[in-house]
């Protein structure tokens, strides 16, 4: 009872403060204002470009390895890449059969390769700029592609090599502007027929302006290899992809690579002090390679935030030795009646950190009103932890910014006080 009663006493005490001294206070709490905002601000925008990065990425497939001929992000000019990546032999048909025949621990293994810029027509309807995959069975399952109408390729129409295809939301939309279901009809892919046997459900555009399966088309893989040249051994070949999908108790997925990488090298006949001649690439990879960027960010923000609560900490304390100087017989009063040192000092604590989370809150205030401004294609959002830690931050601050004061007054002698005008 008493702990309530000295909290909403202290409320009562900063509130009144409050109000005879606006103009005071509202400058004296700009700065933990500024700092928290600055802080929660920057901490905000990191967050959410993170969380829409990962998000972007969700195209590579989760729990995923992917056997390259060499390892993303390995540019043409590197020394290892003339000496050593371009002589590399690009993932086969046979071996991506050869691993979906042994492997144990892959939940899915497929083979598939992309072609760009392809014009795509259907009649005198026609659209650009369209990226042709070629792909096995368990494509739809490595990157969990949605079909809305239809269905996805077969193993007898991968294996045969048959000209039908699975065609993205607005590759359907553009070819057939008045049909609502246009599956078994037919598109021109490369001057060929394909027969239309699945639509791909609307994806929309990704945040980092990666194609959406929207302005795909998806087609067997041996049927692809009939108009593109891939597999063929020469270097400037399209490149195929074998993709691995492990279980989640694969923690890391350590069993997984450790045996695609055994049963590629045997398939390959590498001696065991030979190096791999392929690359098995992650997609979390991409994302960690980030994170250095991210920290930078957030320190970033915590060195500019923090200038700004160092000023504001002055300022909460200015405040409180002011209220502690113009309540000093107030003071001499209630130790006269037997208030103890520590419902003074917790008094004047409380009034400190209330007065700290005011200006926290107009800081998270602020913040929140930035979520709602344009960014583009950016989703900014403010989470709970981010709101948990400028409450926590400004409550730190109205601490330590009130202990002096507070334990000044708790110290003061209640005849000298009582006599103080």
């Amino acid at each position: 009872m008493l702990t309530i009663r000295l909290i909403f006493e202290s409320l009562g005490f900063a509130w009144r403060a409050l109000k005879a001294n606006i103009l005071r206070t509202i400058l004296s709490l700009l700065g933990v204002t500024i700092g928290i905002f600055s802080i929660i601000a920057v901490l905000t925008l990191v967050d959410s470009l993170k969380t829409n990065i990962l998000d972007s990425l969700n195209f590579l497939g989760t729990d995923v390895i992917y056997v390259h001929k060499w390892p993303w992000g390995a540019g043409g000019n590197g020394r290892d890449w003339w000496k050593e990546y371009i002589k590399r032999p690009q993932a086969s048909f046979n071996e991506y059969r050869f691993l979906k025949a042994n492997m144990q621990k892959g939940q899915v293994v497929c083979i598939y390769a992309e072609s760009e810029s392809n014009t795509i027509k259907s009649g005198s309807n026609g659209i650009n700029k369209i990226e042709v995959d070629g792909a096995s069975p368990d494509y739809d399952k490595l990157f969990d592609i949605n079909i809305d109408r239809g269905r996805y390729l077969t193993s007898a129409e991968v294996e045969g090599g048959r000209n039908v295809v699975v065609v993205g939301h607005e590759v359907a939309k553009a070819l057939f502007p008045k049909m609502e279901n246009p599956v078994d009809q037919f598109v021109k892919i490369k001057n060929l027929r394909f027969k239309i046997v699945g639509i791909i459900k609307r994806e929309g555009e990704s945040f980092m302006g990666f194609t959406s399966k929207d302005y795909s088309c998806i087609i067997p893989y041996n049927a692809f290899r009939k108009i593109y040249q891939t597999g063929t051994g020469r270097w400037n070949e399209l490149g195929s992809v074998i993709g691995l999908k492990g279980y989640k108790e694969d923690l890391g997925l350590v069993e997984l690579e450790n045996e695609a990488r055994g049963l590629l090298r045997v398939r390959r006949g590498l001696k065991p002090q030979k190096k791999d001649n392929f690359t098995m690439n992650r997609p979390e990879a991409v994302a960690k390679s980030l994170d250095g960027i991210f920290d930078v960010l957030g320190i970033a923000g915590w060195i500019i935030g923090g200038f700004s609560m160092l000023v504001g900490g002055f300022g909460i304390a200015n405040i409180m030795f002011v209220s502690v100087k113009e309540r000093t017989s107030v003071i001499g009063l209630q130790k006269s009646l037997g208030a103890k040192n520590y419902f003074i000092l917790f008094q004047f604590l409380f009034e400190s950190i209330f007065l700290s989370l005011i200006g926290g809150l107009t800081g998270l205030f602020l913040v929140w009103l930035l979520t709602f401004a344009p960014f583009g294609s950016l989703h900014v959002f403010l989470s709970v932890k981010n709101i948990v830690l400028g409450l926590g931050v400004s409550s730190i601050i109205g601490l330590v910014a009130g202990i002096i004061p507070a334990a000044v007054a708790a110290r003061l002698d209640p005849v000298t006080a009582i006599r103080a005008n």
